[in-house]
């Protein structure tokens, strides 16, 4: 694909490297590269590899853009909240870079359409912060023979690392099962911090670039550890494993499964999900915000627990509650008395859910989780609570 005048302006910097050149910035044109989340991954993932002469770049997303969002996630401005986060990435690639092709995929990213919208890609960007898409991923890259740019992030420290069975191990030859569900806190219950996912995907963007041009190392067999509070960067060796179930040398995952139910996630609004979940519907261990605000107008006798971090808890909470870190339960049950009605919350009631589970066990018998978490309080009962 032969450059413009105008790209070849666009593009000088580059062409002056001679492991780019015009042979190399051709390759860049010719490329298309599938990005799965436009969210602090995706978000300098979009604006670098745009700016870089990506030819075509897809991106994958069912998500709305959330004030929370706007700390880390810098594809989207403050006048996008509200709106569909495809859109908002689509007009910032376009004002980046206009001779760019974007493909929105308004969707989820599933087991039944990820080998149909990754088909055609050379290569893979895993921009996701739950696990039942990380190994969705992983799989589709496998079974369609193409590399996986991999990057995740937490609190103060990110990874990186480029899967290619082709060529090396695969996601799951370093991960070979998910961790239980709840064990891993998400960024919305741990936090991030904001410029984290530039300097984590900015390196995804590199090594894609790398791959694309056919030039350097990239992070084959090897993963990249940041450490932001001590500035500090180290590497680990991934090793493929011969009997990984799908890249190993008797391999029994032939074509995708239910991630979710590998992954042991039974909460289908769980933030372990795909981009974009679902909405979920009600269990027989919740009651709705509605509800809660009755039993407290009437004042009833119950308990509230609220099961977030201290950090969360000094943000807001609802009535007087009693905090006890879904982490610390175990320890605390003793604090908990088994004869009132008890109601637990967290942010969004997913570790209120987990921690119902383990009340209940423990015979605990009257407790229930807050559908939605203090995040739905705000938004149906008080909005004078901060969201956060």
């Amino acid at each position: 694909m032969s450059l413009t005048n105008e790209e070849i302006r666009r593009y000088s910097r580059h062409l002056i490297l001679p492991e780019v050149g015009i042979a190399g910035q051709e390759k860049l044109k010719a490329s298309r590269v599938l990005l799965i989340g436009s969210g602090g991954l995706g978000s300098p993932l979009a604006f670098y590899l745009a700016a870089a002469g990506v030819g075509t770049i897809g991106m994958v997303d069912f998500d709305v853009v959330d004030f929370s969002n706007l700390q880390r996630q810098i594809l989207h401005f403050t006048k996008d909240v509200g709106r569909p986060k495809i859109v908002s990435a689509q007009e910032k690639v376009e004002q980046i870079n206009p001779e760019v092709t974007f493909i929105p995929y308004e969707t989820h990213f599933r087991a039944d359409n990820a080998m149909e919208i990754s088909r055609d890609y050379d290569l893979v960007i895993d921009g996701t912060d739950n696990f039942p898409t990380r190994y969705l991923v992983n799989d589709v890259c496998v079974l369609l023979k193409k590399p996986n740019v991999y990057g995740s992030i937490f609190r103060f420290e990110g990874r990186v690392s480029v899967f290619d069975a082709q060529k090396g191990p695969c996601y799951r030859c370093h991960f070979p099962e998910p961790p239980p569900p709840g064990m891993v806190p998400s960024c919305a219950e741990g936090g991030v911090l904001g410029v984290l996912p530039g300097v984590i995907g900015s390196m995804q963007a590199t090594e894609a670039l790398k791959i694309l041009l056919g030039k350097g190392k990239p992070l084959i067999g090897r993963m990249l550890l940041f450490d932001a509070l001590e500035a500090k960067f180290r590497e680990v060796k991934v090793r493929k494993d011969p009997n990984c179930p799908i890249c190993g040398k008797n391999p029994t995952i032939t074509k995708l499964i239910d991630y979710q139910q590998f992954c042991g996630i039974e909460d289908p609004d769980s933030d372990e999900l795909a981009v974009g979940g679902p909405v979920r519907m009600l269990t027989k261990n919740e009651i709705t915000v509605e509800e809660l605000k009755q039993r407290l107008d009437k004042k009833m006798r119950l308990m509230l627990l609220d099961v977030r971090n201290p950090d969360e808890f000094a943000i807001c909470r609802i009535g007087d509650p009693k905090l006890i870190p879904l982490h610390e339960l175990h320890q605390r049950y003793d604090e908990v008395p088994k004869g009132d009605p008890i109601v637990v919350y967290c942010h969004h009631g997913v570790r209120s859910l987990r921690a119902v589970q383990l009340l209940e066990k423990s015979g605990f018998t009257d407790v229930k989780s807050l559908h939605g978490g203090i995040n739905a309080w705000s938004e149906k009962i008080d909005p004078s609570v901060p969201r956060y």
